[in-house]
């Protein structure tokens, strides 16, 4: 029988290096498309200082800044040994979806460990903004320029499985307590990683259906290519991961409470929409197409979309381009319009 040390024993390990500089992630680690990890990247954060001084230290930071702040947190039964999924028939999930203030969530973990119930806690994704904006001042992303754009959030649990999925921004995650096991995969494993439904998910990302500890070979035999390919660390406080845009993690938190804190950002222009929606719009026009008419639009979307024979424009002057040339905010709008109308009424036949 497979096991988790085996499967993990098998994989290679993640790069890692020492602190960067915002600048060295711009110009050297980011354009490499490869995750690394930094190691004590953030040792200087208050909130580390306080992991390090003791737990209680570490929880009386957190919680005050506020307390009363509301959280929605996943909670399940022993049974699921900290693997959050969906149920059996894949009509819902193996947990409860539950609100805490940050004060009685950590009372919660507490009780949970103190009893021995073995109770999965998890609550991902807190926003860092309101009255939890001051940490964020307090424990800076010193590795992306501060004016641009990001999602700041803070995942506080015991040990438990975040399953394998992939995120659209790049993100940076930083571990402040406990220690948290990160395994990568990149984007060409997607066929291998046998990913759940796309539109019912745990928390908004499609995850893969293969238990990372424990994966079934005769239902997904393709997961041992996934496998060859992997990347795998463990990161202690202080410690930072960067993982590019569309690679596949699964993290797994260690220890009876792990607090990680991450950032999400994306280098592409404001006014982009996730591809999600795209793909989306695809299963209403393109899928459902005869195979030849649909050999026909990938050849397209390769010429307009993904540019692979270079710019497909080149040859018809910049006024006469339309939504193919630059958008500028005049053309933005007008093309969000169309497309809100066009999504609106009946399906046009030509």
């Amino acid at each position: 029988m497979t096991t988790a040390a085996s499967v993990i024993d098998r994989l290679a390990p993640l790069k890692e290096r020492g602190p960067a500089s915002a600048d060295e992630l711009r110009s050297n680690i980011a354009p490499a498309h490869e995750p690394v990890i930094l190691r004590q990247q953030f040792a200087d954060w208050p909130v580390v200082a306080a992991s390090r001084r003791s737990e209680e230290s570490l929880i009386e930071y957190i919680r005050g800044f506020a307390p009363q702040q509301r959280v929605k947190a996943f909670v399940g039964r022993k049974e699921i040994e900290g693997r959050f999924f969906y149920d059996a028939e894949f009509r819902g999930f193996n947990f409860d979806r539950m609100e805490f203030e940050l004060a009685k969530l950590f009372e919660r973990l507490h009780a949970v460990r103190e009893s021995g119930s073995g109770e999965s806690v998890y609550a991902g994704a807190i926003p860092l903004k309101g009255d939890l904006d001051p940490f964020l001042k307090e424990n800076r992303n010193s590795l992306v320029d501060p004016a641009t754009e990001q999602l700041s959030s803070l995942w506080i649990g015991n040990r438990g499985v975040t399953a394998t999925h992939y995120d659209l921004p790049q993100n940076v995650a930083a571990v402040v307590h406990g220690r948290r096991r990160f395994t990568l995969f990149p984007p060409e494993q997607l066929n291998n990683l046998y990913l759940g439904p796309l539109d019912t998910t745990l928390a908004g990302q499609p995850i893969s259906l293969v238990d990372l500890d424990r994966p079934d070979f005769d239902r997904f035999p393709r997961f041992e290519r996934a496998l060859d390919a992997a990347k795998t660390g463990v990161l202690e406080a202080g410690d930072a991961i960067y993982i590019p845009s569309m690679w596949f993690h699964n993290v797994q938190s260690l220890d009876h409470l792990g607090v990680l804190v991450n950032f999400w950002w994306r280098d592409a222009a404001m006014h982009m929409f996730t591809p999600m929606f795209t793909m989306l719009h695809a299963m209403l026009s393109i899928k459902g197409m005869p195979e030849y008419e649909k050999r026909c639009w990938k050849r397209m979307f390769e010429q307009y979309v993904f540019e692979e024979n270079g710019d497909p424009m080149a040859h018809v002057p910049e006024h006469a381009r339309g939504f193919f040339g630059e958008l500028d905010a005049e053309k933005i709008a007008r093309l969000r319009a169309y497309l809100l109308h066009s999504l609106g009424g009946e399906p046009r036949r030509r």
